[in-house]
């Protein structure tokens, strides 16, 4: 993703800095996709794994990364709380 978009996001709701996903992180939030415990923010679970995704600073918001575009729609955002191996940075 291009460094200067990515430094000109920021999530929705928050309004708190965005930045890319680490790979532990990433598979922490597939096992909960897999498992069907991602929750995402219309209160569905997410059903398709990630390739690439966004964090907020806080590491509570996930937003996916579709084909290097990021879809910053709070209803699509997944909630890190009660994801096994999430932890904050």
């Amino acid at each position: 993703m291009d460094r200067k978009l990515l430094d000109l996001l920021v999530c929705p709701t928050t309004r708190q800095p965005l930045s890319i996903l680490d790979d532990a992180g990433l598979k922490a939030v597939n096992a909960a996709i897999e498992a069907g415990t991602a929750v995402r923010g219309d209160g569905n679970t997410q059903a398709a794994p990630l390739q690439q995704a966004l964090v907020t600073r806080d590491r509570r918001t996930v937003y996916r990364v579709d084909d290097g575009i990021p879809v910053l729609l709070a209803e699509d955002a997944i909630a890190t709380h009660g994801i096994e191996g999430f932890g904050a940075a």
